[in-house]
């Protein structure tokens, strides 16, 4: 049941209240019988039986009665008599009413007067348009007049628009200019879909002298209806210009439509042409806060000069607003250039380090999504989580410069590891294994670091916090470290599951020394408008030991230098970052993670090539300097 007809059956069940009452407070045969039968006739829509008890043309009352209740498209009238004075021939009830205008608009409350008098011995109500309202005059309507706020944008940090302009097509009337409304409605309902008893709703109750917006369209529907729409007599088509086309990141900052009958249907409530409904990413997030708030007025309009009295009018009860985001363009546009310019499908997520916040979310187009891979996929780690492991290897005092073998294979406690690329020298050190990335030396280190330190330093680095986005997204996982082996396979990333954006964090976290949950929105605080709670507490950053940091930016400074990831090399503050493989699905994958400066970055490709992920990063980095 919608809330228009759970309205309905609630004036109704009122009224049933409502007739005992009247009925057994006015017996007595009077004007009360009169106001009781005029009032209870015109609340339950038994318009003939009011008409009787007035002194005006049952015709002419009857059809003015329908008529008010279809200008202002009312769900239901309520009426409490509130006083009857007078003396003799003539007597005056005082009524307040109210009119439900329909779900998701207000309850409008008025007192009238209905002046009787005596008709050859009976009481009848002396009949005017002021009967209806007060302020209702001969030669003039009710009508409600509907503004919607235009939708909000999407802002990047610097507060521009993260939308450009897109047109759609708004299908028109002026009611006091169609000859037939209903077959007007009934053409556009069979063309698009949408309910004539709606339409032909939003014409009545409309001002008759201006454009009333029926149905809008995207440029792909309107160039299969439009012809169809534009044939009918009295309908207009005419182009608007909205920001709604999504810029990078397009799946981040979400798809708008417009209002369809299968979203009236999924929505409900009376969503209006030129409305526009989110259907990803943050549009649909914040669909509440872009859009939706409505200024609605009730007026009389004199059908002679279409001069206008407003009666009442109702300001939005919440304000539109924009959503705030962290995106930089800059920075955005520069990770969608690295990407497409390697050929390689991949993803690349940067964010502030000192702050956590998401600067750019880049994927390539049809292989991977930007919120459901970028932020909440789960990848295995590969080699990259061995940077959890160097607080270990600091407790256990093992020194960065200690030799230690890169077989091309090593088995550690029954789990057998393979070397993807070449072994870093005859007996690389700790440092350049780390560099490389080799997994068969570093997976050899589970029996120097125990299992608690590890599983102890990849919460450190935010693995498995509970921290939300407004957005889909996963902080990682990780399966218990119970055997040398399980211990050997979370080092070489194996058994354990991040997504880009959780490992961007991690490689912010040893830029900036803390780790930092993430930010994409800065404001609104909550997703709902209605809500005035507080938002949810996001964890606390956590600083990082000293010394690991320490240890960890020389690794990875190694990395850039003289390891794998010599790639992603790039003038301007030094470079650090590791790079890693791993398999999902039997389908190679390549990462890096680093950072240059404050800009922190994960870049997973789908490669059999070690370094394309440090190339990717390296076209990111370089990017501002190649454009100088």
């Amino acid at each position: 049941m919608t809330g228009k007809a759970r309205r309905t059956a609630a004036a109704a069940l009122a009224l049933v209240a409502m007739a005992p009452m009247l009925s057994g407070c006015l017996e007595e045969p009077s004007a009360h019988e009169a106001v009781r039968d005029f009032l209870v006739g015109w609340q339950t829509g038994d318009y003939a039986a009011a008409a009787q008890r007035t002194d005006g043309d049952e015709k002419v009352v009857r059809k003015a009665l329908e008529d008010a209740k279809l200008q202002l498209d009312a769900a239901s009238f309520r009426f409490n008599l509130t006083g009857i004075r007078g003396t003799g021939e003539q007597v005056e009830a005082d009524f307040r009413a109210e009119v439900d205008l329909g779900e998701n608009n207000p309850l409008w409350e008025y007192d009238g007067k209905l002046p009787l008098h005596l008709v050859d011995g009976s009481w009848k109500v002396r009949w005017s348009p002021a009967v209806l309202h007060p302020q209702l005059h001969e030669g003039q309507r009710f009508a409600v007049d509907v503004t919607p706020q235009e939708r909000q944008p999407i802002l990047d940090r610097k507060g521009e628009a993260l939308q450009e302009e897109a047109t759609l097509y708004v299908a028109s009337v002026i009611p006091a200019t169609l000859k037939n409304a209903e077959e007007v409605c009934e053409r556009i309902s069979k063309i698009t879909g949408f309910p004539q008893d709606r339409l032909l709703s939003r014409i009545r109750s409309a001002r008759p002298d201006i454009p009333v917006p029926l149905v809008t369209f995207g440029r792909v529907k309107f160039a299969q209806l439009g012809k169809q729409i534009e044939a009918i007599p009295g309908v207009t088509t005419t182009p608007q210009q909205q920001s709604l086309n999504p810029d990078s990141p397009t799946q981040i900052v979400g798809s708008v439509t417009a209002v369809t009958p299968e979203l009236v249907q999924q929505l409900g409530g009376p969503q209006r042409a030129g409305e526009t409904v989110g259907r990803t990413g943050l549009q649909k997030v914040y669909q509440e806060h872009l859009t939706g708030s409505t200024e609605t007025s009730v007026i009389t309009v004199d059908l002679k000069t279409m001069a206008v009295t407003e009666l009442k009018k109702w300001k939005p009860d919440r304000s539109t607003s924009p959503v705030h985001t962290t995106l930089d363009r800059t920075d955005q546009r520069t990770a969608d250039a690295a990407l497409f310019g390697g050929g390689v499908p991949g993803m690349l997520v940067a964010v502030q380090a000192s702050t956590g916040e998401v600067l750019a979310v880049a994927s390539t187009k049809g292989k991977y999504d930007q919120e459901k891979d970028a932020l909440a996929g789960r990848f295995p780690a590969g080699s990259a989580f061995s940077i959890m492991s160097v607080e270990g290897l600091i407790k256990a005092q093992m020194n960065p410069k200690q030799k230690l073998a890169c077989p091309s294979e090593r088995s550690v406690g029954g789990a057998r590891f393979r070397q993807a690329g070449p072994p870093a020298g005859e007996t690389p050190s700790l440092q350049a294994n780390f560099a490389t990335g080799c997994v068969t030396a570093l997976a050899s280190l589970a029996r120097k670091i125990g299992s608690a330190d590890l599983t102890a330093s990849a919460a450190q680095f935010g693995i498995e916090a509970p921290w939300t986005l407004p957005l889909k997204s996963f902080s990682g996982s990780m399966k218990p470290l119970t055997t040398d082996a399980a211990t050997a396979r979370a080092i070489a990333g194996q058994n354990v599951l991040v997504s880009p954006l959780s490992m961007a964090l991690v490689a912010g976290a040893v830029a900036s020394g803390t780790w930092r949950p993430p930010v994409l929105v800065t404001d609104p605080k909550t997703l709902d408008p209605s809500v005035k709670a507080a938002p949810s507490k996001e964890p606390d950053p956590i600083k990082i030991d000293d010394k690991t940091v320490e240890t960890l930016r020389t690794f990875m400074r190694s990395g850039v230098v003289a390891g794998s990831a010599r790639a992603a090399a790039a003038p301007g503050d030094p470079v650090h970052g590791i790079t890693a493989v791993a398999t999902r699905d039997r389908k190679p994958l390549a990462w890096f993670v680093g950072w240059q400066g404050d800009v922190a970055v994960a870049v997973l490709t789908a490669s059999e090539d070690p370094t394309a992920g440090a190339a990717v990063a390296g076209r990111f980095f370089r990017g501002p300097h190649d454009k100088l």
